[in-house]
């Protein structure tokens, strides 16, 4: 099977982004797709649009009622193969166009589970030598279910604009769930459902891709989509409580960087022994927003930066349960040992909504023990949870990477217990160190030379990991945009390629010549992104601390 997982390898100044819109009859698939394009169009994006491979079929005179089971069955074998083979087309264009490209299928892989048993799904998967894993979570970057009318909306559902839609509001709504079943598990699911009018509906679908891409949309789509989080209480209700889930083991590991406000990590997930890979990156953006950078990568990625762990953090280790309840998708973390004992026991239950804190109320699972909202509390950020030494008088403890305290009082916030003057040291410390933008991609493009395609081939230098550095190159911690890095040899990666620009992605291709000249610049931006460089005789020079 060919590889079309957005882990392939991109150059860093250029995106391809594959986004697949579900969804039951009547959601606003159609009209998202036009509006979605239209957006990215206009930031200059080369937007391609995967038709719903069903509808060609069934235009062409296929009914399923003059079906016998067995030829539905094989029905639906075919309209995956198509739809696979329909697909590849648009992300080999992809591939070949030099500008940043969006792919929008309407509807994916796995919508096509969601009207067969699951033996007979699992019967196609095997015959044509494919898994769930890379059909679901590798495949696409996100997945959008656009939630039908006939789901709180009813007054708005209709069969008329839609030439081989016949469905009533009772098959609607089962054919919605049975549509988001299908994807649940995937890494970035998300649900858009009726509790708006349907332009803001619209809106938040827009603004669910540009937030996971890292484009900031400012204030035109006005979205208040927010990550919340919840403590839930012990003991875990029995299986038969919740509805159709799915588990996923998920290990995250720390790596290390050289700012405190800068994070970098490594996560694995998987089930039934395969996994999937991601890089993220979080640092503070302009106006104390935090942008995170998502990019999937391969196990020769994770084996590497493994290497590269910070050892005053505890590896993390999750079972992540993600089901829908209420029209709302969850994930419950259920953290495992070994964990500081902070975590024994702990469970954190996570969703993405628009609704108000007393709105969420009446949408949270039942069944759980939901004990507070604690979105935006350190105590129970992942960073903090995994520190190794305990809180108190813990420098490395976080309590916002913008360098806003959220939680003042807090007595096991470090940050909370800093008098005037050395807030205001900081504060100065801060402005002095502000990276002008075109001057950092400057710097970087000068004493940086990405993984070149003869690393690919592999070798001894570790070359093709995230954060590894090639022969002769000092690594630049965990993508940290402090982390410089120039080498004596010619394979030399900096961790994240352009990370600095939210909106390319983290494993770069792209060669930039390291030039011998302008030492006294090099030294300049060293010594003000205390960055780390390799000189000609190859010896380490650090930049100020």
């Amino acid at each position: 099977m060919e590889d079309t997982s957005p882990s392939n390898r991109q150059s860093p100044t250029k995106r391809i982004y594959k986004v697949v819109l579900t969804g039951g009859p009547c959601g606003g698939k159609t009209t998202g797709q036009s509006r979605l394009c239209t957006f990215f169009e206009n930031l200059g994006w080369k937007v391609y649009r995967v038709p719903e491979t069903a509808t060609i079929l069934l235009s062409g005179g296929v009914k399923f009622a003059d079906l016998t089971e067995e030829e539905a069955l094989k029905f639906q074998e075919n309209l995956l193969l198509a739809m696979i083979q329909l697909e590849a087309v648009y992300f080999d264009l992809a591939r070949s166009c030099r500008r940043n490209c969006l792919i929008i299928c309407d509807r994916g892989t796995m919508d096509a589970s969601a009207f067969i048993p699951q033996q007979a799904w699992d019967c196609i998967l095997a015959n044509n030598h494919l898994n769930t894993l890379e059909l679901r979570d590798n495949r696409y970057n996100q997945i959008i279910h656009m939630v039908s009318a006939a789901v709180g909306a009813e007054a708005f559902y209709s069969t008329e604009d839609h030439v081989v839609r016949s469905e009533n509001l009772d098959l609607a709504r089962e054919l919605d769930r049975k549509a988001a079943q299908a994807w649940i598990g995937h890494p970035y699911f998300d649900v858009i459902d009726n509790t708006s009018d349907f332009d803001t509906k619209i809106k938040r679908m827009i603004s669910m891709v540009c937030q996971k891409i890292g484009i900031d949309t400012g204030d035109r789509l006005k979205n208040n989509a927010r990550k919340l989080k919840y403590l839930v209480l012990g003991p875990l209700p029995p299986v038969d409580k919740f509805p159709k889930f799915r588990d996923f083991t998920v290990e995250h590991i720390y790596l290390r960087t050289n700012s405190r406000k800068m994070q970098a990590r490594i996560r694995k997930r998987g089930a039934d022994g395969r996994h999937s890979y991601t890089y993220t990156i979080r640092k503070p953006e302009k106006l104390g927003q935090i942008v995170e950078v998502r990019t999937q990568v391969t196990q020769r990625d994770w084996n590497t930066a493994k290497g590269q762990a910070d050892d005053q953090h505890f590896v993390i280790y999750k079972t992540r349960r993600c089901f829908l309840h209420n029209d709302q998708y969850f994930q419950l973390d259920i953290y495992r040992e070994p964990c500081h004992k902070r975590c024994n026991g702990l469970m954190l239950l996570e969703t993405y909504s628009t609704l108000t804190a007393e709105e969420m109320t009446t949408r949270l699972p039942a069944f759980l023990n939901v004990a507070r909202d604690v979105t935006g509390n350190p105590e129970f950020s992942m960073f903090n949870l995994s520190l190794r030494d305990d809180w108190e008088n813990n420098s490395k403890f976080c309590v916002n990477i913008a360098g806003k305290d959220l939680n003042k009082g807090d007595k096991n916030c470090p940050l909370d217990h800093m008098d005037a003057e050395e807030t205001r040291l900081r504060a100065e410390w801060e402005r002095e160190m502000e990276v002008n933008e075109s001057e950092w991609d400057f710097y970087q493009k000068k004493i940086v030379k990405s993984l070149s395609s003869e690393s690919h081939k592999g070798g001894e230098s570790g070359s093709g990991s995230v954060n590894g550095g090639g022969n002769g190159c000092v690594s630049s911690n965990g993508g940290d945009r402090n982390g410089g890095c120039r080498s004596k040899a010619e394979n030399c990666r900096e961790a994240g390629g352009d990370v600095i620009d939210a909106g390319n992605n983290v494993a770069g291709d792209d060669e930039f010549r390291i030039k011998d000249d302008d030492d006294q610049f090099y030294e300049d931006m060293d010594k003000k992104y205390n960055g780390t460089r390799v000189n000609s005789e190859g010896a380490a020079v650090n930049g100020h601390a």
